[in-house]
């Protein structure tokens, strides 16, 4: 079950994420299941957020992850800040991420 959500779709309390609830949101998005690359983009968020208290820029989580901004958007159709910042449970990006 998905915990609330705020009218742009990402949690109101960030520390109700779980994996199960990435699952979850990730569905909502048309993402069928989430692979070890979906992962590993999820974890560098996550781990990013949780040191720095903010999300990454896009070529830091390039970078991170070993992915191109075209991977990313592969993995997440709805690019970085809608999805992959989203399903990781962090709040909306203030920036471009």
């Amino acid at each position: 079950m998905i915990p609330k959500l705020d009218d742009n779709g990402y949690l109101i309390d960030p520390a109700t994420w779980t994996r199960d609830v990435a699952v979850e949101l990730a569905a909502i998005d048309g993402i069928e299941a989430l692979t070890e690359d979906h992962w590993r983009v999820i974890d560098f968020l996550r781990a990013y957020q949780e040191e720095r208290g903010v999300a990454p820029m896009i070529r830091t989580l390039c970078k991170g992850t070993g992915n191109s901004l075209r991977q990313i958007y592969d993995l997440f159709p709805k690019g970085p800040s809608k999805g992959a910042c989203r399903v990781a449970g962090l709040p909306r990006p203030d920036s471009c991420v």
